[in-house]
């Protein structure tokens, strides 16, 4: 029967990676190992003499750099393996894109959706406080953000929680990312994950030779893409690559898919749902019932957005896309690995495709301890010099520039403008290495391999530097 754990799935790619570096074995042993992991119940008083006791937990995976980063998962299903293998994730993801944060991951096993709004911000204050008292979080030590079941009002109530056991602390919004923005949070920043799996799978596709070998053209235009999970990394994803002139086919969610060759309007089923309750009987579409289905359907793109463990050994010879883009952590196991590799087919991995998230919480995190938004101190200054060109440039030929003109080219950057670039930028310089290793490290099968490879060599160079091993 095949291993489904996650962690040991997260350890069977780690030691596929490791066995194409020259790294000393117990050096690897160190990077592999999850360095601290806190569990602790604590109870939280819903009035009266009623009272429920919540299980949480929070893990360090490593502290090669500081502070840790990582999310907060609000889900009945939470175990103490699947905290470790996402704290991992995150530690390999920051080296890729070159984030210099260790990797941290936080839960608390609870269905929020069975809870009021009261409810749930008297037990994520609690869990606030617990994380506090074990020095598990702060702007220099662990810095959590929003994952699945969680989201900017969850941190918004961490950050103040923090900030009255804090007082006078002034870099304390710098203890959680992914707050509102009136909350010290950053312009871009809940769509950044979507938007990194845009732009990783933008630069993915613009290779002639891998095109090729898939037998796909370059570029979006046209492409077939299907995608599991309608939450914040599945919509986002899938509005950005509809808006580059991808055929959005397929859409999954818990309650079944829906799938139309001529294309589904994305915010149509998004409202339908909204209306509904559910994406199914969506005009036009065929019903689904069985949603790991939608995964088999032809297609040239599948995005997997939801949980880990939905390709398996047991639907992988059944996949029929050909590049598989996860948007999710851990979607796919290292049985299907193997097979989707054997049939050819591309997959862009996990550690690397959703670190656009990681990323813009690291500028967040740059943001509240500079105490400056970006864009304010340089953009009115770059728009007059920009003016002054141009003035320039009208006074030496003769000829004016139209107002339209005028305005596109003297825009200075707002914050949006400034993080979606650096995204972009660290995206494509993270693929490119990534691509590199895999090109040029001999019998590396695949990307994911080559993502572990360049992460393990990356972290390795960080604890020799530091002089912790020879």
């Amino acid at each position: 029967m095949e291993d489904l754990n996650f962690n040991r799935i997260v350890s069977q790619q780690f030691d596929r990676a490791a066995q194409y570096l020259k790294v000393p074995p117990s050096l690897l042993a160190q990077i592999k190992v999850c360095n601290n992991i806190c569990y602790f119940q604590f109870p939280v008083r819903f009035g009266g003499d009623h009272y429920e006791i919540f299980e949480g937990w929070r893990a360090e995976h490593s502290q090669h750099q500081k502070p840790c980063k990582g999310g907060v998962r609000y889900s009945e299903m939470v175990t103490a393996d699947e905290i470790m293998a996402l704290a991992a994730l995150m530690t390999y993801k920051c080296a890729i894109v070159d984030v210099p944060f260790g990797g941290a991951k936080g839960a608390i096993r609870i269905n929020p959706k069975k809870y009021s709004v009261e409810q749930l911000e008297r037990i994520t204050r609690r869990y606030t406080a617990e994380l506090i008292k074990k020095q598990f979080i702060g702007p220099g030590i662990d810095v959590p953000a929003p994952d699945y079941g969680t989201g900017p009002r969850e941190m918004a109530w961490i950050a103040d929680t923090y900030q009255a056991l804090h007082p006078g602390a002034i870099d304390a919004l710098g203890c959680v990312t992914g707050k509102p923005v009136t909350q010290g949070g950053i312009r871009g920043r809940k769509e950044a994950t979507g938007r990194g799996i845009y732009y990783g799978i933008k630069e993915a596709c613009s290779s002639k030779e891998d095109m090729a070998r898939l037998g796909l053209k370059t570029g979006l235009e046209g492409k077939k893409v299907i995608v599991q999970g309608l939450g914040n990394v599945g919509y986002y994803a899938a509005k950005f690559f509809q808006e580059a002139g991808a055929i959005l086919i397929g859409l999954a969610e818990y309650e079944g898919a829906i799938h139309d060759e001529r294309g589904l309007d994305l915010d149509k089923v998004f409202n339908h749902r909204r209306d509904t309750g559910s994406i199914l009987n969506f005009p036009g579409a065929t019903n689904i019932v069985a949603t790991k289905q939608a995964l088999e359907l032809p297609c040239d793109i599948l995005i997997p957005a939801a949980l880990e463990n939905q390709i398996t050994g047991e639907n992988a010879p059944r996949i029929q896309a050909k590049i598989v883009a996860e948007g999710a952590n851990g979607p796919t196991t290292f049985d299907a690995d193997q097979i989707l590799i054997a049939k050819n087919v591309m997959i862009v991995p996990d550690l690397y495709l959703n670190a656009g998230g990681v990323t813009v919480s690291y500028f967040e995190w740059l943001k509240n301890l500079s105490h400056v938004r970006f864009g304010r101190m340089g953009k009115r200054f770059d728009e007059m010099s920009a003016n002054r060109l141009l003035g320039a440039i009208e006074k030496t030929t003769g000829e004016r520039i139209t107002d339209e003109d005028r305005k596109n080219i003297t825009k200075g950057a707002d914050e949006v403008d400034l993080v979606n670039s650096g995204l972009e930028e660290t995206m494509i310089s993270a693929y490119v290495q990534i691509r590199d290793v895999k090109n040029s490290v001999k019998g590396c099968p695949d990307l994911r391999t080559a993502a572990f490879i360049n992460a393990i060599n990356k972290i390795a160079v960080a604890y020799m530097e530091l002089g912790i091993f020879p």
